[in-house]
């Protein structure tokens, strides 16, 4: 079964067209290494929380605005060969749009799709 990556981050607003040309040139990378699907999610209804949030999750500024995205894997193991390969990849060498150090991100199987 497929295997997910979510990412969660705060970018500048002002930034959003930098952030989606920085996701369309990662998207062809993401691709070249497995990946099946790289969705992008600009924030629209993203409410803070009492206790926790994904403002809250990434400490999201009020000029910054929550992005939600995710990479489609065939299964675990193209997804480890495909990170690794990134990861070492001169081309991902790039400026990042926004604060990497607030992002959140992990791996998920996926154990229902309907």
């Amino acid at each position: 079964m497929d295997y997910i990556d979510a990412f969660v981050a705060a970018v500048p607003t002002e930034n959003k067209e930098l952030y989606l040309e920085h996701a369309k040139t990662s998207v062809a990378l993401f691709k070249e290494y497995g990946a099946l699907r790289v969705v992008e999610c600009w924030g629209d209804d993203v409410p803070d929380g009492k206790i926790t949030s994904f403002p809250m999750a990434v400490k999201c500024e009020a000029n910054e605005t929550v992005v939600f995205s995710w990479v489609t894997w065939p299964d675990k193991k193209t997804r480890d060969a495909g990170m690794e390969g990134l990861m070492q990849d001169p081309r991902m060498d790039m400026e990042m749009p926004f604060d990497m150090t607030r992002i959140i991100f992990g791996g998920f199987q996926m154990i229902l799709n309907e």
